[in-house]
């Protein structure tokens, strides 16, 4: 037989066994571990790199990524408060390179297993809590989740990095209720504090207008200290030129009695009012006011005596 020729069968015998996946090599990739089984039986674990195996005797069994991976499940259940609540729970796990073997022979379904776990643990921990304490408490439940799974799934090649209680999701009509109850708390709130700032109001108001009572009083005080002390200098002045005090006084009352007519007709706006406008008249009034301070001096003395 021609070498070249057997050559050329030679060629395609190996060609079509690397076609075939019976060949003597295989690629592994990075983070990637591959099973090698010899006559079904387990022969070694690969890792990343160029691999050699016996064509027809060794087989790729399998592969298992060593890359950190992450599992959703959902639950379901019940608060302590009878509320139905469904929690999201991310598991991430990574397989441990040291004990492929296991990972790979040992669980048949690992995500089932894991969500096995995390439904016992989460259905064992949410019962024992409010639905308010849930939201409060949810990194203590991924605590929880997480040492029992890493317990649970050690033995069987696969470490728990990091399990996460990533969403917590009520009944629709539970969470109406909440936001309502939420509502009214900032309404009642709200309205303590409008009822604060309304009395505030009042108490400084109150106070602004006892202020003003007080200074308006303190005026008029002084005004009328000041008005006695002009009719006491008037007195004076009409006393020094021979006016006695009696005739002061009338004068003066007179002098007032017009300044206050005058005063009253240039206003514009002035209401209608009576008064008497003779000097005459202004006379009785001053003999009215003196007969009635005299009266009750009088009076005044008397019930002294009574009382003595």
């Amino acid at each position: 037989m021609d070498f070249n020729f057997l050559m050329y069968l030679i060629y395609i015998a190996l060609a079509v066994m690397v076609l075939s996946g019976i060949g003597f090599f295989f690629i592994v990739k990075q983070q990637t571990a591959f099973i090698v089984e010899r006559f079904g039986k387990f022969q070694s674990v690969r890792h990343a790199g160029f691999q050699l195996k016996v064509p027809f005797v060794d087989r790729v069994a399998g592969k298992l990524s060593l890359k950190v991976q992450q599992l959703d499940v959902v639950v379901e259940t019940k608060t302590k408060d009878d509320v139905f609540v469904k929690l999201k729970v991310s598991v991430q796990y990574v397989v441990i390179k040291d004990k492929v073997y296991d990972a790979f022979y040992r669980l048949d379904n690992p995500y089932a297993q894991i969500t096995s776990y995390v439904f016992d643990v989460v259905r064992a921990e949410v019962p024992k809590l409010r639905l308010d304490d849930v939201f409060e408490k949810k990194d203590d439940i991924a605590i929880a989740v997480k040492g029992e799974l890493q317990d649970a799934m050690n033995d069987y090649g696969y470490d728990i990095i990091k399990t996460l209680v990533t969403d917590i999701d009520p009944d629709e009509q539970v969470k109406h209720a909440m936001n309502r109850i939420n509502a009214s708390e900032r309404e009642k709130v709200a309205a303590q504090y409008e009822g604060d700032a309304q009395r505030i109001l009042i108490v400084e108001k109150a106070k602004a207008e006892a202020e003003s009572k007080r200074l308006q009083g303190q005026g008029i005080a002084d005004q009328r200290r000041e008005i006695a002390r002009g009719l006491e200098d008037s007195v004076n002045v009409l006393n020094k030129v021979g006016i006695n005090s009696q005739e002061a006084s009338a004068l003066i009352v007179v002098t007032q009695h017009y300044d206050t007519l005058q005063a009253m007709g240039t206003l514009n706006k002035s209401n209608l009012i009576l008064l008497p406008n003779s000097p005459h008249a202004a006379g009785d009034m001053l003999n009215n006011m003196v007969t009635s301070f005299v009266a009750a001096s009088k009076a005044g003395e008397d019930l002294k005596k009574d009382s003595k």
